[in-house]
């Protein structure tokens, strides 16, 4: 059974960083696609970076250049490190596959950025 649990989410200014850990079962992140998406209230869940195997990332032009994926194959863990935030960014984190269908999704980390 897959399971996703994120964490690391919380209240940040403008301009400031926060780090979110997603821990993965059921699959293994160096063989599985993985990617973090969030969901802003009133909006649809949307792709904010994907990592595919070999290790290529990929970012929608309003987080690039601001967020970075990252996996450590040894624990099963995906990671997004978030710098300059922005009030925009604030929405429910989730991580789950990155490509074809999507597994359970996880509870999911609140993201909230205001000052």
């Amino acid at each position: 059974q897959v399971q996703f649990v994120e964490s690391g989410g919380g209240l940040v200014q403008p301009g400031g960083s926060l780090r979110l850990s997603c821990a993965v079962s059921g699959i293994n992140v160096n063989r599985d696609a993985v990617a973090w998406y969030r969901q802003a209230p009133g909006k649809q869940r949307e792709l904010v970076a994907g990592i595919i195997t070999n290790g290529i990332t990929n970012y929608p032009d309003s987080v690039k250049g601001r967020f970075a994926i990252s996996r450590d194959n040894a624990k099963n863990m995906v990671y997004l490190q978030m710098n300059s935030l922005k009030p925009e960014d604030t929405a429910v984190y989730y991580c789950n596959t990155f490509g074809g269908a999507r597994k359970p999704w996880g509870q999911g980390t609140q993201v909230t950025v205001s000052s």
